[in-house]
């Protein structure tokens, strides 16, 4: 009955720290750059674009495939380091709480 009682206080605990480090993901800013630095994207950890930024010399409407296409990299490269940053916050914020279990990933729990 204790060691019950003992693990449902670990799981209390491991739920507020999962709501601490999610809240803490809005605070990781990431940014992508395509075309050697011409357009670039900023996004949090919870994977939301805050920002994208086009070089004055690409707005013209001739080059507005390119450009599109520029867009569409920065954002992608932004997501994939803030999907890495964001696993990485996860772990450091559930270290020594929970074990370490094969294939169970805390960092895809919030993905919507």
């Amino acid at each position: 009955m204790f060691d019950m009682m003992k693990m449902m206080g670990k799981v209390k605990e491991v739920q507020e720290k999962m709501k601490e480090a999610q809240a803490a993901l809005s605070l990781i800013e990431v940014e992508g750059e395509s075309g050697a630095g011409l357009v670039k994207a900023t996004v949090n950890g919870q994977k939301r674009v805050i920002k994208v930024e086009i070089d004055d010399s690409l707005v013209n409407t001739a080059d507005k495939d390119i450009v599109q296409d520029l867009i569409v990299a920065a954002i992608n490269k932004a997501m994939d380091e803030a999907d890495v940053l964001a696993k990485e916050h996860m772990q450091k914020q559930t270290e020594g709480i929970l074990p370490n279990i094969p294939g169970f990933d805390l960092g895809n729990m919030f993905n919507g």
